[in-house]
């Protein structure tokens, strides 16, 4: 039974942590014979927020399963920076193209918040997988989505200018991570964005200048569309972001 550590001590991870699962991560896809099996070849590693899981180019062994935090996926500039590829939510599956084709780390994996993960080597891996076929189909199937989203994000580049690129990752993070927001002026229902990313991380993920996305976000509260602070964006209307960004 896989555990956390929460106040009090360590309890099973089904009692605190199951509803937190990013839908369609890896852990929500897996049986409860899967995650045990999985638990019982694993142990238990906490990063710090901007801990480093996986640096870019290196050739390390180990695979990760988040059970607690969110971390980011990104690749040095060559111009100084940081592109943004990916944030990944608790259940997601790290550094498993790794530890199946042997090569170096492609990203570099970072914690955005305090993070708590199950790591196996490579090989328990592997062997976790022989002696579950239904997961490597799991994992190809989420590795194709992933592939899918790269491809989309790449036409999003060609078609869309910094402002709707800038609509189209809010849309995602307010799909994602957002929780339900009540204006304590108007008494209206929004969304909060619990994913604090900044303005720098934003510009990296949507390929753009710090400046252009400062210049979007400032049109899009023009708008009327979100609010924002540090670290703090609030989501008034989501339908008018959709339809600006597609």
């Amino acid at each position: 039974m896989i555990a956390v550590r929460a106040p009090g001590g360590w309890v099973p991870f089904s009692v605190v942590g199951m509803s937190a699962l990013e839908p369609g991560s890896f852990l929500t896809e897996l049986t409860p014979v899967e995650r045990d099996d999985l638990e019982s070849r694993a142990r238990v590693r906490d990063f710090d927020r901007g801990e480093t899981l996986f640096g870019e180019g290196e050739e390390s062994n180990w695979v990760a399963v988040l059970l607690k935090g969110r971390v980011k996926a990104f690749s040095y500039r060559e111009n100084g920076g940081e592109a943004l590829l990916a944030v990944r939510g608790v259940g997601s599956l790290l550094g498993e193209v790794a530890a199946i084709d042997g090569l170096p780390r492609s990203a570099t994996v970072a914690a955005l918040e305090p993070v708590q993960t199950l790591v196996l080597t490579a090989d328990e891996f592997m062997a976790f997988l022989r002696a579950h076929g239904r997961v490597s189909i799991l994992i190809m199937q989420m590795l194709c989505q992933r592939w899918r989203d790269a491809d989309r994000k790449r036409i999003e580049f060609g078609m869309f200018d910094a402002t709707g690129r800038v609509a189209e990752r809010l849309v995602e993070l307010a799909e994602r991570f957002g929780a339900p927001y009540r204006s304590r002026t108007t008494g209206e229902e929004s969304v909060r964005i619990t994913l604090n990313l900044s303005q720098e991380e934003l510009a990296g993920w949507v390929g753009a200048s710090r400046e252009a996305v400062s210049k979007a976000l400032r049109t899009l509260r023009g708008y009327g569309w979100i609010e924002t602070g540090r670290r703090r964006v609030i989501v008034h209307d989501l339908q008018a972001l959709r339809r600006h960004a597609r």
